[in-house]
């Protein structure tokens, strides 16, 4: 089959798929956590001293008893049989973005010839997978292969079941057997407590008695596409690199603005519906669904969570989306830019600060001019944006991200802060140091009599700021929706407890000369504000005037792509930033800046490979084929004295030639390896090689639109993204 028969009998397949049996959905109570191992669980089924101690330490952030764990291990073992779990798996999180299990069963054979279940408290706190088979960034060589996966008890265990079997899943860090952080989560966790440590000292010295540890929250919104797996499987490009790498746009795309928040399409919500209860039985709690923008796009959101929990969850759903794609014949691409021309996806962090005892720091309050508290910790934000914005660009820096920065639909490669008329007018006030408050936003009056008057925000919102006040948090827009959450949510956290510890040097000194804590505290904000404003910016961000600005006038980087940005996680002030909180040694970070630089060129080359064999095997064919044809038509009318036009065989003629040029030239680009350093391969990855595949495809397009549909090898743009 090939050509257009394969694209029909995919069309017919899905037009035709019998439908999956409507299922209405179960009560959330009865869904709620029921596959999570809750405090509520434990409680029941631990004894009281050791419930207590485990609470403490979840809650405090204090050191796990060691001595409670085989207690803990047995009762987590007979809940998660109870449950038909057969193995466990410690769970970690490498610097692939992925996640990654190690399976043990829970037989334990004796000497008679029986086998027990058996659970310890040792198998629970720490197991050992290779920690040289994961990237490391030359951490750990071949030959020295120990690590260690830790049991991280913040987070709560789970069962998670699949169509074979179910395993208990435990969360855990994984680190080298000389301590170095092989994954994600140590290092969040490292930056959570060097934030909550810096903020703590600066909340004793505003004034506050009484205050708990904090903990950075986050609410990750996730976006991405559904293609059927009919025409997916069809196209080798969306299978082995999530997006695609030939494909001439739709005549009809988002342009009538007629996809996004419209009715979700029936088949579409029966798989939403059928993740979301997924997601309550695991305790993640999904709250938004809608369709985004670019048909065939669609958006999940969560409510907040503590960041470690929600960067546990984060991996969850995007595993859940694929795995129940499959069940209702969908694939489920995460792809920052699957399809050209349209919008591609993001993974929006929100991202707060805060604790039990003073609540969300990061709210203004009714009157924010009047809120010291949260004064100081947003200048604390704008700081570390300014200083540290090159860190934030490498955070979200990778080979599909590079694709949507700048984008229509996504913020531009330059960090900036958006917070909102309102609050920007308090800080403008500041540093000119004359606080006088401002305007609430008012009340909304609709003008029909039966629609109620409601207050308005005081600001509006912003989607072109790649980091945007909304009201109680910071939106990180920039961040990919392949991504990890946690490499962003270091960085945030990381950049905060640097300009908290600044903040409150600063405050002692201020106070230290006899100033009264209010006046230290706009002392030290209109010093931020005098240094660092220039990061500030309400405007429209994809405009040229503002990227002349932002750099020309400002000071400001741009750093378009990842070759451009991943370097600076080599720049001494982030080495040191790193190292003086505690959150990565400098072999730490070097190790994240060599494996990062290898996927990016890695990604590249195979898709530059790809891009080359899907040229030559299947679109070369399909169009010396229709110039055969055409031409033995031309040929034939010429022979009985009439004249047919000849553009199209020209066009295809031309194409097809300088598709072959472009594509040697790729060849030879992509053979390249002799270079100076992982610096120059990048650029060469990014400047050469990526250029020569979107001239390659630029052939490749112009060849769709010349050769006959019948003769077509690929599923077009219109089928994947309307046909559902």
């Amino acid at each position: 089959m090939s050509g257009n028969a394969l694209r029909s009998h995919a069309i017919d397949q899905i037009t035709n798929r019998e439908k999956l049996p409507p299922k209405l959905p179960s009560r959330l109570e009865e869904l709620w956590s029921v596959d999570v191992f809750t405090l509520t669980k434990m409680q029941a089924c631990l004894p009281k001293d050791v419930f207590k101690s485990l609470k403490k330490t979840i809650k405090e952030g204090t050191k796990l008893d060691i001595s409670v764990s085989g207690i803990v291990a047995a009762a987590m073992k007979d809940w998660a049989i109870s449950k038909g779990a057969l193995y466990y798996a410690h769970v970690f999180y490498p610097m692939t973005n992925i996640t990654a299990e190690k399976h043990d069963s829970f037989i334990s054979p004796q000497s008679d010839g029986s086998v027990i279940t058996e659970f310890t408290g040792k198998l629970l706190v720490q197991g050992e997978p290779d920690g040289s088979s994961f990237p490391n960034g030359g951490i750990r060589d071949t030959s020295a292969a120990r690590g260690y996966t830790a049991w991280d008890v913040t987070s709560p265990a789970y069962v998670m079941e699949t169509d074979n079997g179910v395993t208990l899943c435990i969360p855990t860090v994984f680190v080298s057997w000389t301590g170095e952080a092989l994954d994600k989560k140590t290092p969040l966790l490292r930056s959570n407590a060097a934030m909550s440590k810096a903020a703590m000292r600066l909340l004793k010295l505003l004034g506050n008695s009484d205050v708990a540890p904090l903990n950075s929250s986050c609410g990750a919104e996730q976006e991405y596409f559904l293609v059927d797996s009919h025409f997916a499987h069809a196209r080798p490009d969306l299978l082995m690199t999530g997006r695609t790498l030939f494909g001439l746009s739709s005549a009809k795309g988002q342009q009538f603005e007629d996809h996004y928040f419209g009715a979700i399409p029936e088949r579409v919500q029966v798989f939403m519906q059928d993740v979301e209860e997924r997601l309550y039985r695991l305790g993640i709690p999904a709250k938004t669904r809608h369709n985004e923008v670019a048909p065939g796009q669609f958006e999940i959101a969560p409510v907040y969570e503590a960041a470690n929990v929600a960067s546990d969850h984060q991996q969850m759903i995007m595993t859940l989306l694929r795995m129940v794609a499959k069940k209702h014949g969908f694939i489920c691409l995460l792809h920052e830019k699957p399809f050209a021309g349209i919008n591609g996806s993001g993974k929006h962090v929100n991202w707060s600060i805060g604790n039990s005892t003073q609540g969300n720091l990061l709210d203004p309050g009714n009157n924010p001019h009047e809120n010291i508290q949260f004064l100081m910790f947003c200048g604390a934000v704008i700081r570390g944006v300014h200083k540290f914005g090159p860190l934030m660009r490498a955070a979200i820096a990778t080979a599909s991200n590079d694709h949507r920065l700048g984008a229509n639909e996504a913020p531009p490669a330059i960090i900036s802060v958006y917070l909102g008329s309102q609050i920007e007018a308090v800080f403008n006030q500041i540093k000119a140091g004359n606080l006088t408050g401002v305007p609430d936003g008012g009340l909304m009056k609709l003008g029909v009599p039966t629609l109620p008057d409601f207050d308005k925000d005081a600001g509006d919102r912003n989607r072109t700021s790649p980091f945007a006040f909304t009201g109680n948090r910071f939106e990180f827009r920039a961040v990919g929706s392949s991504q990890s959450v946690s490499g962003p949510l270091v960085s945030l956290n990381t950049i905060l407890a640097d300009s908290l510890n600044w903040m409150s040097d600063e405050l002692t000194a201020e106070i230290a000369k006899g100033t009264k804590l209010e006046k230290a505290c706009i002392a030290v904000l209109k010093t931020i504000m005098e240094q660092h404003s220039a990061v500030i910016f309400g405007g429209n961000g994809y405009s040229e005037e503002w990227h002349k600005e932002a750099v020309e006038s400002r000071g400001l980087l741009n750093l378009p792509t990842t070759a451009d940005a991943l370097p600076y996680l080599k720049d001494k002030a982030i080495v040191e930033l790193f190292e003086k909180n505690g959150v990565l040694s400098p072999a730490e970070l070097e190790s994240r800046f060599e494996v990062y630089s290898e996927q990016y060129i890695k990604v590249i080359e195979m898709e530059a490979n790809l891009v080359v064999s899907m040229a030559k095997t299947s679109i070369y064919p399909a169009a010396v084929r229709y110039l055969a044809e055409l031409s033995n038509a031309i040929a034939a009318a010429k022979s009985v004295g009439l004249s047919l036009d000849t553009n199209t065989a020209e066009n295809i003629a031309s194409w097809t030639k300088k598709m072959t040029d472009k594509i040697g030239e790729l060849e030879s680009a992509a053979a390249k390896h002799d270079f100076d350093s992982t610096e120059a391969h990048m650029q060469h990855s990014a400047k050469v090689i990526r250029p020569l595949m979107d001239a390659v495809r630029e052939c490749g397009d112009g060849l769709e639109y010349e050769v006959a549909d019948d003769l077509w090898p690929l599923p077009k743009y219109q089928e994947m993204l309307f046909i559902k």
